[in-house]
């Protein structure tokens, strides 16, 4: 299983878990345990700390990721096509000065 496939199942798994703890804080609400402001207010706190955690663990996979590039030497996206960009400039160079030296 491959490290996006990881993330992805974890992230689903996060979006379960919300629909149930909904679903849950609905029973309460149906059950008079809560009111429906106490409900809103309940869920809405779970949701913002679910949110930070989420986007607390994307951070740190990102991290991780990108120090294991660092040390198995992988080149990203980014730097190839960085280098991509400058062969193709140094290809049309190289054809201008080809024409050039034909022509003359």
């Amino acid at each position: 299983m491959s490290l996006s496939e990881i993330i992805q199942k974890a992230l689903m798994a996060g979006l379960g878990m919300q629909e149930k703890f909904s679903e849950f804080v609905d029973d309460l609400v149906k059950k008079g345990e809560l009111s429906e402001a106490q409900g809103k207010k309940v869920f809405d706190e779970w949701s913002d700390k679910a949110s930070k955690t989420r986007e607390e663990f994307e951070s740190t996979v990102a991290g991780l990721v990108s120090k294991s590039q660092e040390k198995l030497n992988i080149t990203t996206r980014t730097e190839v096509e960085e280098l991509t960009k400058k062969i193709d400039a140094l290809t049309k160079k190289i054809n201008k000065l080809e024409k050039h030296s034909h022509s003359e």
